[in-house]
């Protein structure tokens, strides 16, 4: 019997096809990002949150401190990769943990261009929009996976459903998420970098 050769052009292909697929999801989780992106930027924190925000923010910092360009670039890419990683694959319990990654990270998206607002007038915003044009969609991409991984328990074949999810998710992880999160890396690193 004749093996199925690889065939990069057309795994890619399919990896677009099971986002179509799965839009509804990534556009549930888009939702919930920026409704409490929002929440952030227009509904003042509690003093305990801004708290634990400030030092989430200062611990990147010192860990940034001192870095060269390419340094930045691996940290950034490595941070992003493992965050939309556990996304796509703790999505199994339910789709619980993405939607709360979707709710934490919009909120701190808010919070934080809430107080860069403050401190530089709203044309900051503009500043931070090309840190997101590729980043963002990745980390809803690998969310949305994540939720519909999680959905497998209210189908009829929850094993083939689960199977099914679950390899697409990886493939999609391989073969568009992973080169989304290296050029988000190398934009957001240079312009850190030359800022």
């Amino acid at each position: 019997m004749k093996k199925n050769k690889f065939n990069l052009k057309k795994e890619y292909k399919d990896s677009w096809n099971y986002i179509k697929e799965s839009k509804n999801f990534i556009y549930f989780i888009m939702g919930v990002f920026f409704a409490f992106a929002l929440i952030g930027f227009f509904v003042p924190a509690s003093e305990d949150i801004s708290k634990m925000i400030f030092e989430f923010i200062e611990k990147l910092l010192e860990q940034t401190k001192g870095l060269s360009q390419l340094e930045l670039i691996r940290f950034i890419f490595m941070n992003n990769l493992q965050s939309s990683f556990f996304g796509v694959v703790f999505g199994v319990v339910l789709g619980i943990f993405p939607v709360l990654a979707a709710i934490t990270n919009g909120y701190v998206l808010g919070f934080v261009g809430a107080m860069s607002v403050r401190s530089e007038g709203i044309s900051v915003l503009w500043r931070l929009f090309p840190h997101g044009i590729f980043e963002l969609p990745a980390v809803f991409i690998s969310l949305g996976l994540g939720l519909k991984i999680g959905s497998f328990i209210f189908q009829k074949e929850k094993g083939k459903s689960f199977r099914r999810c679950f390899w697409n998710s990886i493939k999609v992880f391989l073969f568009v998420i992973i080169p989304f999160l290296i050029i988000a890396a190398i934009i957001e690193g240079s312009l850190i970098f030359i800022g």
